[in-house]
């Protein structure tokens, strides 16, 4: 009989019930754990290499971590780089010699977030994977390309875990229900949304469906119900990491998908980043991006429609605003598309940066003084108004000292065919104007 002052042990949360013990356990990530694959044949072989676990929240790379230390028979060190620092670091690898020197057990150091870690954090790890005494496994959420250190990236082999598929999480939630939904059903219509609200995270499935199933229990519910889920589930927020890998990917497929001037691809990428969370002025930049750099001068009423939905929104907040901003999203999709003007700043940047600085023309300067009209400044300028259809032809604009260059090729598409259209005109308006006066503004005959 237990002693009246004994307090019964806590009972482990439900993720961690359902936590796999073996290999055979693990759902998802078959391209690293199904037969052949890589991450199998080093669970096998036992040459395990150091390693880095890289995908999003709750698809099981502490687990596999785990999984491999048992695996092994190697003493298995957890850090966290959000609470440790060097000295942390330290002490594990003084318990690595320890325990190497006690019982000849290789020691397994798991370091979760190790992106979190900087530069010098994660270079106290090299001198001891490069000596054997650890096999380091750093889990994390962000592209190791950018965060993690080269040289502890090269001894490293990098696994990336996908996001568990609604097949997989299907079989996680028939478990859940096995273990903690005992005397609940669930109809298809929960069982779709409770699916869709784990987003691929099973950490998220299990704990919502713990959740859930004490409340349906509480309520002495046999069945749960649309009407509950949503009392339960609140306002539903899928993850999303606003400064991760996932957001800039979901940008990226927005931007292209405008570009590709595909409207219903770039709504859905629109709404998924404000159904995650993203702030709607960040998006409404993106949009006036978007607008200058792939529509440009194709369509000049992209930009003017893009921050015009940004003022709309400043006006009217969310959600209302969002229409406006959606109205925009559409516009630009279907708008012509071209980034001749984006590619002539770019090259004209670049030319002016490598090229040494030219005077003014004397012509083209201002002559506001007696003294400037005597030493020729705006001399033999030509007003373009006093000129037939209002155009110098011949006149030149580029310094003295330097041939003239074409940054600008507007395309053949929208407003930009116009503009090319006209463009070729004045080309042959100078060329006869130069047939005609051959010595006329060439600065090499003056």
């Amino acid at each position: 009989m237990n002693s009246l002052f004994e307090t019964p042990a806590p009972q482990a949360p439900l993720a961690e019930q359902l936590r796999p013990k073996t290999l055979a356990d693990v759902v998802g990530q078959s391209h690293l754990l199904g037969e052949g694959k890589p991450l199998r044949l080093a669970f096998t072989s036992g040459k395990l290499p150091s390693m880095i676990l890289w995908g999003p929240p709750g698809v099981g790379k502490t687990t596999l971590a785990r999984l491999i230390a048992n695996t092994a028979d190697a003493e298995f060190i957890p850090l966290s780089a959000v609470l440790a620092g060097v000295k942390d670091i330290r002490d594990a690898v003084q318990r690595a010699e320890h325990t190497l020197q006690q019982s000849g057990r290789r020691t397994i150091m798991f370091v979760d977030e190790v992106h979190r870690f900087n530069k010098s954090q994660q270079d106290a790890f090299l001198p001891f994977v490069e000596s054997g005494l650890l096999t380091f496994i750093g889990a994390t959420t962000e592209n190791p390309s950018f965060e993690v250190n080269s040289a502890l990236l090269s001894r490293a082999q990098v696994y990336v875990l996908n996001a568990l598929s609604e097949a997989e999480l299907s079989q996680l939630l028939d478990r859940a229900l096995d273990v903690a939904g005992q005397g609940v059903t669930l109809s298809a219509e929960v069982r779709e949304q409770v699916l869709g609200y784990a987003d691929g995270d099973a950490r998220r499935l299990l704990n919502f469906a713990e959740g859930l199933f004490n409340a349906a229990h509480a309520a002495a519910l046999r069945e749960i119900d649309v009407d509950f889920l949503q009392s339960t589930l609140g306002s539903k927020l899928r993850r999303f990491d606003k400064g991760g890998e996932a957001f800039y990917d979901q940008i990226s497929a927005l931007h292209k998908s405008v570009r590709g001037s595909n409207p219903d691809a770039a709504l859905y990428w629109f709404l998924r980043m404000i159904d995650g969370g993203a702030d709607p002025r960040y998006l409404a930049r993106r949009l006036v991006r978007m607008a200058v750099e792939d529509i440009g001068l194709a369509d000049p009423r992209a930009q003017t429609m893009a921050l015009e939905a940004s003022e709309i929104f400043e006006r009217l907040g969310s959600p209302e605003g969002e229409l406006a901003l959606s109205n925009a999203v559409i516009y630009l999709a279907v708008a012509a598309k071209s980034n001749a003007a984006y590619n002539a700043y770019n090259e004209a940047k670049a030319f002016v940066a490598s090229d040494q600085s030219h005077p003014v023309p004397l012509h083209l300067r201002n002559a506001p003084t007696k003294l400037m009209k005597s030493l020729d400044y705006g001399k033999e300028y030509r007003y373009a108004h006093h000129e037939p259809d209002a155009y110098a032809a011949g006149e030149r604009y580029f310094p003295d000292q330097m041939s003239p260059r074409q940054f600008y090729l507007p395309t053949p598409r929208g407003l930009e065919a116009r503009i090319g259209e006209k463009l070729a005109h004045l080309k042959q308006l100078d060329a006869q104007y130069h047939a005609r006066n051959p010595d006329k503004n060439d600065p090499k005959k003056k």
